[in-house]
């Protein structure tokens, strides 16, 4: 399987070096730990937004909804019965920093205005430069990366879809976020380094 080969490549293709500092957040699905590196350097205001987040709790219960293989796994916005959670205001886009939709990064989620993301967050499956911002136009900003639980990202791709028309790319059984919290940041690591309206 073409995803499988790509997380063997992990150390490669995520051509991100995180600082020594860099804040690390765990996420506990119903399929295992995801263990997320921040980027703070490169997006504070995106990392703050999102730790904000964390702390506040609002991820815990809210489950990943739009998923689609080869592209982006998406959630942090919606709850076990696909009710919306209402986030705080918007943030402005941080997407000019240098850092690309590459496998495992982690970015955030928008409308069409650049200025709209809030709550939610995917995670990149495959590189999708089409994300990245261009001197013509602004992208999704990606502000941190998976460094753990790719095997619990395995299993969220390959759950079964389809039950839910209106959110045709949510699993059958929703997958969801149990608790989103902040790790210490490792004393030495140095890491391989669009909100949906359905």
């Amino acid at each position: 399987m073409k995803f499988l080969a790509l997380l063997g490549l992990l150390t490669l293709s995520v051509a991100v070096q995180a600082e020594n500092d860099s804040p690390r957040v765990e996420l506990t699905t119903d399929e295992g730990t995801i263990v997320l590196e921040l980027f703070p350097d490169k997006a504070p205001i995106t990392v703050s937004n999102f730790l904000q987040y964390v702390d506040d709790g609002y991820y815990d219960g809210t489950i990943f909804h739009r998923v689609i293989p080869g592209f982006v796994a998406q959630g942090g916005g919606l709850t076990y019965d696909f009710t919306r959670k209402p986030p705080r205001d918007p943030i402005a886009n941080e997407s000019d920093n240098g850092l690309s939709n590459k496998p495992m990064t982690l970015a955030m989620a928008r409308h069409s205005d650049p200025d709209s993301a809030t709550s939610q967050f995917y995670i990149n499956l495959n590189h999708n430069p089409g994300l990245d911002a261009t001197e013509e136009r602004p992208g999704y900003t990606v502000f941190g990366q998976v460094v753990d639980g790719y095997d619990t990202i395995i299993t969220i791709v390959q759950a079964p879809k389809g039950n839910y028309k209106q959110f045709p790319d949510a699993p059958n059984v929703p997958i969801r976020i149990l608790e989103a919290r902040r790790l210490s940041a490792p004393a030495d690591t140095t890491a391989d380094g669009k909100e949906s309206s359905q």
